[in-house]
């Protein structure tokens, strides 16, 4: 008989006595509530075609048999390949992980990131992209922001660079891509990592190349809010390293070592290689399900499609909203710069508008129009403020943060909109516009 295994632990293959990889299977039933889960639904129609669908899993049940993986299999392995090629790097680059927040440790970890490094980040992005250094006790280095993009401003981070500046992470917010030539020009003079935080910009282009293929790193998020899903969790990490490919991918799994035994069982465990000298023990487990592979899969399928539509609902709100006195759109991009619009953004001039943000927030709040600007400022949480960072001092070197965030931007909803509801809102925008300059 023969030994071959599927998993790394339990021989699945043609044997006597096999283990399977799969400690309880799902059922016929179980796949149903799957069904009934992933498609909802109410009324004598659906419970109808409901009822058939039940029948039919259940004769499908009693001729087919459950996979023999769930975790880290074929899929997995589908997937990785798929987005390798839709972005365009060479096979191995990409590497599926639980989530985006677990991607970018592996760049952290890599850099040699601890206790007194600067890591250079935004002041407007989401916890996540600054969780592990805090973690550790590295010093977060805030970048004030563009006006009119609201990302990174490659001019404030050359004059925060220090001698102890490990790394430098952009985050294309909203997927309107930073100035990535910039910021690589001042990184390579000092041989700093630059990871390009791109949980929104799956799909989004620089001069020809794809958002998270710029920088030494890219991490993107296909949780279940983003324009491609997993299933509701999950993220990916692209290395432009090649020599860390291999090691990231042990990463993801503990620094479990299967090219190496020690005596008597199966595999090693053995420290990661990061930049220069820096050697670390995987500490994470960020493995991802075969059902989660396959979810992104099909949906990557169908990605070109889904940015079009993105594209082409924010052209047309953009061309709108450009006829409103003191309403400044969302940028477009143009031939070398193309956003993913995972969100669209709205500013607003508070002296032609006759007020802030703040105002207009609420006032399309009243109407029914959900916004969210993205997002709170780091330095004013107090996971930050009780790590020893001083709020006033930060905000007095990011004027140009505190000014658009508290003055002057919002981010609206662009996707799975009917028109009617995309021209309510415009003209909800509209109208709020038109209330704060009559001073109501």
């Amino acid at each position: 008989m023969g030994n071959e295994s599927s998993d790394f632990r339990y021989n699945t293959g043609d044997t006597k006595v096999p283990w399977a990889a799969v400690g309880e299977n799902y059922n016929a039933a179980d796949t149903f509530e799957f069904v009934k889960f992933l498609m909802q639904g109410k009324g004598a129609k659906y419970n109808a075609a409901l009822r058939d669908v039940k029948a039919a899993i259940a004769a499908l049940g009693k001729v087919s048999a459950p996979p023999g993986k769930l975790s880290m299999g074929d899929k997995v392995a589908e997937v990785e390949k798929a987005i390798d090629q839709y972005l365009g790097v060479e096979e191995g680059s990409s590497l599926f992980v639980s989530n985006c927040t677990a991607a970018l440790e592996l760049g952290y970890r890599y850099a040699g990131v601890g206790p007194g490094d600067e890591v250079i980040v935004p002041t407007n992005t989401f916890i996540a992209t600054v969780a592990y250094p805090l973690s550790v006790g590295a010093k977060l280095v805030f970048a004030d922001v563009d006006p009119r993009t609201v990302n990174m401003d490659p001019k404030d981070v050359a004059r925060k660079i220090t001698r102890k500046t490990k790394i430098i992470v952009p985050v294309h917010i909203g997927g309107y891509p930073c100035d990535m030539d910039a910021i690589m020009k001042v990184a390579k003079k000092r041989d700093i990592v630059v990871m390009e935080d791109a949980a929104h910009g799956f799909g989004g282009e620089y001069k020809g190349r794809k958002l998270g293929t710029i920088g030494h790193f890219g991490c993107f998020s296909t949780h279940e809010v983003k324009n491609c899903t997993s299933l509701g969790e999950g993220g990916i990490f692209v290395s432009n390293v090649p020599e860390y490919r291999a090691e990231a991918r042990r990463a993801r799994f503990l620094g479990v070592d299967f090219s190496s035994k020690i005596k008597n069982w199966l595999y090693n465990v053995s420290l990661i290689k990061g930049k220069g000298r820096v050697r670390y023990q995987a500490s994470n487990n960020a493995s991802v399900t075969e059902i989660q592979a396959l979810g992104l899969l099909l949906q990557i399928k169908r990605y070109d499609r889904i940015l079009r539509e993105r594209t082409r609902l924010a052209t047309y709100v953009t061309k709108r909203l450009s006829k409103i006195p003191g309403v400044m759109p969302q940028l477009l991009g143009d031939a070398k710069v193309k956003p993913t619009f995972h969100l669209y953004q709205l500013q607003i001039d508070p002296k032609v508008c006759g007020g802030t943000v703040q105002t207009l927030k609420a006032k399309l709040e009243e109407k029914g129009v959900t916004n969210i600007p993205h997002f709170g400022p780091i330095y004013r949480f107090s996971a930050a403020i009780g790590k020893g960072f001083d709020e006033k001092k930060i905000a007095a070197t990011c004027p140009v943060t505190e000014k658009v965030f508290d003055e002057r931007y919002t981010h609206l909803p662009i996707y799975g909109l009917t028109k009617e509801q995309v021209d309510f809102m415009v003209d909800a925008i509209a109208a709020s516009v038109a209330e704060m300059k009559a001073g109501k």
